[in-house]
């Protein structure tokens, strides 16, 4: 499948320095009000997009979010999303899984949210968690995760000899601003229900996380499911960047509305 040209993308074989990539936006883009005024021409060049992908009923795109915590996932699926149809878009977010979900292989419960035809799936977390929570705190050993890389190929090979074009977005913030976001968390009482002292211990893994995160982009972006590290930082870019990728994904996908199964052409209406 082919790559949309981003600053952010990570190309197959190449080598990702997470500990080096910039996490602002000003590194990228001059103009906030620009991109904000850029975003929202995308954004509604989006919603046209979906309503033809949805009207087709051909093609499939899955998208595919991973952050820390207080990365900004919820904030980009309500930001790039708005005003898109809701019945062409599903959201799945992978909490801790279930009894169940461990009574089957890891993919089991991926699999039954792979989006189908002429929808637009997304991801908010993924299969991607059991090689980044399983490894930081130890879970299930090495011998276990490890060879998780190749079977998450795989597995997303499969999805795109379906139809179905994939595109990963890593959200990146730094130590700083997620502390800025906790911190406001705490200070907002209308947020407290999204923040977890569990949060905190996994702060302290900052730098096993990063090298998980590091380990999981280079070693699972594909051809066939391109990874993109978004500088998240600040919101505004984020919202920008992951918008004009998705819009110039879909421009390749090139969905149309399918042609009346009758002739309409002596249609008259009373």
């Amino acid at each position: 499948m082919p790559a949309v040209n981003s600053p952010h993308l990570i190309k197959p074989g190449s080598r990702f320095d997470i500990r080096a990539t910039k996490t602002h936006g000003d590194n990228y883009h001059p103009s906030r009000k620009e991109a904000e005024e850029q975003f929202e021409e995308l954004r509604e060049e989006l919603i046209q997009w979906q309503y033809k992908l949805y009207a087709e009923q051909k093609q499939k795109l899955l998208v595919v979010l991973q952050a820390m915590d207080a990365g900004g996932k919820d904030g980009t699926i309500r930001k790039v999303f708005t005003g898109v149809n809701p019945q062409g878009v599903e959201v799945t977010s992978f909490k801790v899984p279930s009894k169940e979900e461990l009574s089957h292989d890891f993919l089991w419960r991926i699999h039954k949210a792979a989006p189908a035809t002429g929808m637009i799936g997304v991801f908010n977390r993924s299969h991607y968690e059991d090689v980044l929570v399983v490894r930081v705190e130890n879970i299930v050993p090495e011998s276990v995760w490890r060879p998780r890389y190749e079977t998450i190929n795989h597995f997303e090979k499969l999805l795109a000899d379906a139809g179905t074009r994939i595109v990963k977005f890593y959200l990146h913030i730094s130590r700083d601003e997620q502390k800025e976001r906790f911190q406001e968390r705490l200070d907002n009482p209308g947020k407290h229900w999204k923040f977890s002292m569990d949060d905190l211990r996994k702060r302290e893994q900052w730098d096993d996380y990063m090298d998980a995160y590091e380990d999981a982009l280079n070693n699972c972006s594909t051809n066939h499911a391109l990874w993109y590290v978004i500088p998240a930082d600040s919101k505004w870019y984020r919202n920008y960047a992951i918008t004009k990728i998705l819009v110039e994904t879909l421009r390749d996908m090139n969905p149309d509305y399918p042609e009346s199964e009758d002739d309409l052409s002596g249609v008259v209406i009373e």
